[in-house]
């Protein structure tokens, strides 16, 4: 004994509180706000909802795009991207007359927004898509 007669054995040191529960919780925090925020803004695509709008019939020739995941084929005739708005220019009866996407098995999204550009660097502006 020591001389005081509540001597309960050594002294203890007090236990250090750990960091890595906290440290897990900022971790889960930052991967939420990360995953649930917008970073830039969103591409907007411009698609004409009817044809050429409410009752409004076809004007021209048919100017069908079948998009497929390596080719194009423009009314049923395959045609090269690069010459896509050449062959598209006899067609059109006025500049802005509408064009009809149709996506085709395979072909996926980014095919169809690279057709979309290529036709909007023509000149093309009024798109119709359809399935």
């Amino acid at each position: 004994m020591t001389g005081n007669s509540l001597d309960f054995g050594p002294r203890r040191h007090p236990r250090r509180m750990s960091l890595t529960p906290m440290i897990d919780v900022v971790f889960l925090l930052l991967i939420f706000f990360m995953l649930a925020s917008r970073f830039g803004t969103d591409a907007v695509l411009p698609v004409a909802a009817g044809a050429e709008g409410p009752g409004t019939t076809w004007q021209g020739a048919p100017r069908l795009i079948d998009i497929g995941p390596q080719s194009l084929a423009l009314n049923g005739v395959p045609v090269a991207a690069a010459d896509l708005a050449a062959a598209l220019a006899p067609l059109m009866p006025a500049p802005d007359a509408a064009l009809v996407l149709r996506p085709r098995d395979g072909a996926d999204l980014q095919r169809l927004v690279e057709v979309m550009d290529l036709l909007r660097a023509g000149g093309f502006d009024t798109l119709v898509l359809v399935e």
